[in-house]
């Protein structure tokens, strides 16, 4: 199974590379798939690769749905 994960990009670098925050953790990611992209825009990240855009608002919604499942996840295993 695949997963692909919403990022606010933070910072642009040289190279077609980004830094890109997950829910606070920053990792460099390669952005050289995506034209006009501007610190403040959501990608999808899959195995350091932004893959697309994705809406500010559905990235928010995506991320606070992996919260609540991870801490469910984290109840049921006490």
């Amino acid at each position: 199974m695949c997963l692909a994960i919403p990022a606010e990009v933070t910072k642009l670098l040289p190279d077609d590379i980004a830094v890109a925050s997950i829910d606070g953790v920053s990792k460099e990611v390669s952005v050289a798939l995506i034209e006009d992209l501007a610190v403040g825009d959501y990608v999808i990240i899959h195995v350091g690769y932004a893959l697309t855009k994705i809406d500010p608002d559905e990235a928010r919604r995506t991320l606070e749905l992996m919260r609540e499942l991870s801490t469910g996840e984290q109840g049921a295993m006490q």
